[in-house]
C-alpha cells in the first residue's frame, strides 16, 4: 500500500470501535531490569485498536523486519493473551523472539499463514504493520519529531550561459543585477555602477573572442559557409547538427465522449480572436500562423476519457498528507483502470496552495509528468467512512506506480490546514493527478508535397577512356580531335533546395519502443535529430517510384537511393545525392517531390500554460458533441538552436582526441569515474607476481556498497579499454571514522531538543526533506578530501537558536589527538575517504557528541 507521511491519522480513530474490523494500534518492549539479561527486549506485547480476543494467531502469523548490525530475527512464540506483565487489562498479542535487536527501527508486520490462511481476514490491511524498536527505554536525547509538508526551495536564477558578445553580456548582468537590487534604476553610462558592469562585460567579449581565436584551427579557419565547416568538422570525425525540435506534454481535456486522437493533431499556442477548434489548412489554422503561433504535433495516438481529466489522489481517510520527494507510488480515488495502464503518462499538479486554498497560489513549480509502470485495482474497505456526511462501506481506489527516473523531485501536498490569517481551514485536493495526455513537439507538416524539379541532362562531356584501334565507334561525336578517345556525359551536380524554411529537425519516436520515464522522453538530444522530411520520391518517364532515404553521409551508403540534407545559416536547406559510388546518382529526367515539415529551435521552449487551440483534418476531433480543451501544464524543453560555425571551430578539433583505451592508472580512474553509479574513482597499479594489475578504489554514489554485483558490473564496463596484459581489481575505499565533539549554547527562547534534532540532521548523512545534503552525507565527501573544521561549526552556526559553538573533539578514530582541533583540519591519503555516520549500531563508522547548554 502507498505510504504517506500524514499529520491526522484518522484511519486510527475511524476503526476504533468498528464492529468486524480491527487493526494494529502501538506495540510494547518489555525491557525490565529486575529479568536476567538474556531475557531482556525478547518479549513484545502487540496491542490491538478493538478487543482481539476473537482473532487466532500463531507464530507463522508474525514477522521481524528490518535492522542493521541484527537482522532476520525470527519469532520464537506468539499467542492472543492477557499478560499480567502488560499494563493493557485486555487482551494483546505476546510475541517471542529469539533474540533482541540493535538500535535501528525494526518492523512488525502480520502475515497470512500459508498453511492456515484467512486469519486475517478482519484485520485492516493498512493497519497491520507497526514500527518499533529494541532500545525504546535508551535516552534518545529529544522528543519524536512530526513530519510535515517540506517548504518550496528557492528558484536559482535564471542565467544565459550561452551569452558570449558584448550586448548579452552586458543585457545578463543588467538582468541579474535588476533581480539582485530592483530599487538600482539607474541605466546613465557615467554611473560608476553601470561603468563596473559594462566593463565586466567587456571582459567577458574579449575572453569569448580569445577563446574562438585560441580554438580555430587552419582548414575551419579558412571556410566560410556553413556546408564547408560541416564536412571539414566530419573529416576528423565531428556531425554538426542543425538544431532539436522541442518537445511537451500536452494535455487534452474532453467532455461528452471518448475519443481516439490521431497521430499528428496539430496543436497550437494562444492567438487572439480565434476557436478553441478549428480545421487544420483552414482560414482559422492561416491566420494563427499569421499572428505568430507556434504549432506542435502529437507524435503518437492518444486515447481521450472524460475520467481522465481529474483524477483526485487517495490518502485513505488520514489528513494534512503529503507525497514525499522521490516517491514512486501513489493511489488514486477511483477505479479508473479501464482508461488508464501501465505505459500511460499522468500528470501531477499542485491546484491550490496549502496556505491559503485558494486556486491562485497554486505553484506551477509542483508539476510532473511520469510515466505508469504499474496500475492496479484495489479496495478501501472502510472509504466510505471519510465521505461526508460518513457512511458504511468500500471505496475503490487505483495503486500506481511509476519509473524510478521519474521519482518526485518535490515534496506533493495532498491535503493541507490554511494558516490563521486565512481561517485556519482544512483543504483537501490540494494536488490532483491528470490522464489525457499526449506527448508533441514543435514544427509543423506543409500541406502537399512539394515540386522540387527535374534532374536535367548533362550539357559538357569530359574524356573518358581511350578506344583501342580496332573498335568501332557509331560516330566522330565520339572521339577528340586525335582519335580513339571517348567523350562521357559529365554529370549535373543535382541540389535541390526546398521552399520553406526553416527545416526541421527532430529525434525519431519510435512507438514500439517509448522511452523508460517521462523525464526521458522530455529530453531529446540535438546530436540524435535528423531532417524531418517525411517522405521524398523520384518519378521517372516510365512513371516508375523511387523513394530516397535520409542519411547523415553517403560514405558507406553503396549504390542505395540516398540523400543528405545541408543546410546554411539563412536556413535555407539543400538535397544531396551520390555520384553512384557513395549513394546512387539521381536518373536524368527523374522528377523529385518531397513532404516535409518547418520548425524547430529554442523558439520551441515555450513555457507553461500557451497552448490553446486544436487544429485537426479528422472530423471526429472536430465533433460539436465533444467538448476539448488544450493545455501544457509544463514548459516545452530540449529545443536547440542549430550549432554554429563558430561553434564547430572550437569543438571538432578536439572532439576526436577521445582515447577509448586505458593505459594509466589515470586512465582507468578516469574510465571507472564515468560509470553512472561511480561518484569518483583512484587506482593504483601494481604487479602481482605474474602480470600487472590495476587495482580500483570506487566511491559509490550515496555510499552505497561496492558489492560481488557492482564488482563484477563494472569489471565489464572497464573491459572494453583494459590494456592486453593488464589485470583489473575492483576495491572498497578505505573508509577513516572520525570523532567529532562539540560544546553548544542554545539561545533561551529555543528548546534544547529542538536544537539536538536540527544539529543531527544538519550533520547528518541523508538528505533533508528538501532535498539538501547533510554535511557528512556520502556524495559530499570523497578520496583525500580534506575535512575542515569551520565549515562544520559554520553549518552548525546557521541553525536557529544556536548562540554559539564550541569543538572539544576533532579526530580520527584511528589516530586519536588534539592535532585536528588544533589546525582545523584533517588531511587524507589519496585512497582514503572520511566518514561520520554516529550509528550507535556502528560506532566504529564516527560518532558525534553532542553537549547542550542553555535554552529551555
Amino acid at each position: 500500500m502507498t505510504r504517506y507521511i500524514c499529520c491526522d491519522e484518522r484511519r486510527r480513530n475511524a476503526i476504533a470501535g468498528l464492529p468486524g474490523i480491527n487493526g494494529l494500534d502501538f506495540l510494547e518492549v518489555r525491557d525490565d531490569p529486575a529479568d536476567p539479561l538474556p531475557d531482556r527486549q525478547r518479549t513484545l506485547f502487540v496491542h490491538f485498536i478493538n478487543d482481539p480476543s476473537g482473532l487466532v494467531l500463531g507464530p507463522a502469523n508474525v514477522r521481524i523486519e528490518g535492522g542493521e548490525r541484527i537482522r532476520d530475527i525470527r519469532v520464537s512464540n506468539a499467542i492472543i493473551a492477557i499478560d499480567p506483565r502488560s499494563f493493557s487489562t485486555r487482551p494483546v498479542l505476546v510475541v517471542q523472539v529469539e533474540a533482541a535487536g540493535d538500535f535501528s527501527i525494526y518492523t512488525l508486520r502480520l502475515v497470512e499463514d500459508t498453511a492456515q490462511a484467512g486469519r486475517l481476514a478482519t484485520i485492516d490491511p493498512i493497519l497491520r504493520a507497526v514500527d518499533f524498536s529494541f532500545k525504546v527505554a535508551c535516552d534518545s536525547g529529544f522528543d519524536a519529531s512530526t513530519a510535515a509538508c517540506a517548504p518550496p526551495r528557492p528558484a536559482s536564477p535564471a542565467l544565459d550561459y550561452t551569452a558570449r558578445d558584448f550586448r548579452a553580456l552586458r543585457q545578463m548582468l543588467l538582468d541579474r543585477a535588476a533581480t539582485l537590487s530592483p530599487e538600482w534604476t539607474e541605466r546613465n553610462a557615467a554611473d560608476l555602477g553601470i561603468t563596473l558592469l559594462e566593463l565586466f562585460a567587456s571582459v567577458g567579449d574579449h575572453l569569448a573572442y580569445r577563446q574562438d581565436a585560441v580554438a580555430a584551427e587552419a582548414y575551419l579557419d579558412t571556410a566560410r559557409r556553413r556546408v564547408s565547416v560541416r564536412r571539414h568538422a566530419r573529416l576528423v570525425d565531428y556531425r554538426m547538427h542543425d538544431g532539436c525540435a522541442a518537445r511537451l506534454f500536452a494535455h487534452v481535456a474532453i467532455e461528452g465522449g471518448t475519443l481516439a486522437l490521431p497521430v499528428g493533431t496539430k496543436l497550437l499556442t494562444a492567438a487572439p480572436g480565434l476557436p478553441e477548434r478549428f480545421r487544420a489548412e483552414a482560414d482559422a489554422y492561416r491566420r494563427a500562423l499569421s499572428l505568430g503561433a507556434e504549432v506542435f504535433e502529437t507524435l503518437g495516438p492518444a486515447r481521450l476519457d472524460p475520467m481522465l481529466n481529474t483524477i483526485p489522489l487517495h490518502a485513505w481517510g488520514d489528513r494534512r498528507c503529503c507525497l514525499p520527494r522521490g516517491a514512486v507510488k501513489a493511489t488514486l480515488r477511483g477505479d479508473v483502470t479501464a482508461a488508464l495502464a501501465a505505459g500511460d503518462w499522468l500528470l501531477f499538479e499542485e491546484v491550490r496552495g496549502p496556505r491559503t486554498g485558494d486556486a491562485d497560489d497554486a505553484d506551477p513549480a509542483h508539476r510532473q509528468v511520469v510515466r505508469l509502470t504499474r496500475v492496479e485495482a484495489a479496495l478501501d474497505p472502510i472509504g466510505r467512512r471519510f465521505e461526508d456526511p460518513p457512511a458504511d462501506g468500500a471505496v475503490a481506489v487505483t495503486e500506481i506506480e511509476w519509473a524510478a527516473e521519474d521519482a518526485l523531485r518535490f515534496p506533493l501536498c495532498l491535503s493541507a490546514e490554511t494558516d490563521a490569517a486565512f481561517g485556519g481551514a482544512f483543504v483537501d485536493g490540494v494536488s490532483i493527478a491528470r490522464g489525457n495526455l499526449v506527448l508533441a513537439d514543435h514544427g509543423r507538416t506543409l500541406p502537399g508535397e512539394e515540386d522540387l524539379g527535374t534532374v536535367p541532362r548533362p550539357a559538357l562531356s569530359r574524356r573518358a577512356a581511350v578506344v583501342p584501334a580496332a573498335s568501332s565507334v557509331s560516330s566522330w561525336d565520339t572521339l577528340d580531335g586525335c582519335g580513339g578517345v571517348e567523350r562521357e556525359p559529365f554529370p549535373l551536380r543535382f541540389r535541390p533546395r526546398l521552399r520553406e524554411a526553416p527545416l526541421l529537425h527532430a529525434v525519431p519516436w519510435d512507438a514500439a519502443a517509448p522511452p523508460a520515464s517521462a523525464a526521458a522522453a522530455l529530453a531529446p538530444k540535438p546530436e540524435d535529430a535528423v531532417p524531418a522530411v517525411l517522405r521524398l520520391e523520384s518519378r521517372d518517364k516510365a512513371g516508375g517510384i523511387l523513394r530516397w532515404v535520409s542519411q547523415r553521409d553517403l560514405l558507406s551508403s553503396g549504390d542505395r537511393p540516398d540523400f543528405v540534407v545541408e543546410t546554411e545559416d539563412d536556413g535555407a536547406a539543400r538535397l544531396r545525392f551520390g555520384d553512384g559510388e557513395h549513394g546512387d546518382a539521381p536518373p536524368v529526367g527523374a522528377r523529385f517531390a518531397a513532404r516535409y515539415r518547418v520548425g524547430g529551435g529554442r523558439r520551441g521552449n515555450i513555457g507553461a500554460d500557451c497552448l490553446a487551440h486544436l487544429a485537426s483534418a479528422d472530423g471526429t476531433v472536430l465533433a460539436e458533441t465533444l467538448l476539448l480543451r488544450v493545455s501544457n501544464p509544463l514548459p516545452a524543453s530540449g529545443g536547440a538552436n542549430p550549432e554554429t560555425k563558430e561553434e564547430v571551430r572550437r569543438r571538432a578539433p578536439f572532439a576526436f582526441r577521445v582515447q577509448d583505451r586505458a593505459v594509466t592508472p589515470a586512465d582507468y580512474a578516469a574510465r571507472a569515474g564515468l560509470h553512472p553509479a561511480v561518484q569518483r574513482a583512484a587506482s593504483s597499479l601494481r604487479w602481482t607476481g605474474s602480470w600487472r594489475t590495476h587495482f580500483i578504489s570506487v566511491d559509490r554514489a550515496g555510499g552505497a556498497p561496492v558489492d560481488d554485483g557492482f564488482e563484477a558490473a563494472l569489471v565489464g564496463f572497464l573491459e572494453p579499454f583494459r590494456l592486453a596484459g593488464h589485470d583489473v581489481e575492483i576495491d572498497r575505499p578505505r573508509l577513516v571514522a572520525l570523532e567529532l565533539g562539540l560544546s553548544i549554547r542554545v539561545q533561551p527562547t529555543h528548546f534544547r531538543a529542538d536544537i539536538r534534532r536540527a544539529v543531527l540532521e544538519v550533520l547528518g548523512t541523508r538528505a533533508g526533506p528538501d532535498g539538501r545534503l547533510g554535511v557528512f552525507h556520502p556524495d559530499r565527501l570523497s578520496f583525500g578530501q580534506t575535512v575542515y573544521l569551520s565549515p562544520i561549526v559554520a553549518a552548525v552556526q546557521a541553525v536557529e537558536g544556536v548562540e554559539s559553538v564550541r569543538v572539544t573533539l576533532f579526530q580520527r578514530r584511528d589516530q586519536p589527538g588534539p592535532k585536528g582541533a588544533e589546525d582545523g583540519k584533517l588531511t587524507f591519503s589519496r585512497l582514503e575517504i572520511a566518514r561520520l555516520d554516529n550509528d550507535p549500531n556502528f560506532p566504529e563508522h564516527g560518532s558525534l557528541a553532542l553537549t547542550l547548554e542553555g535554552g529551555r
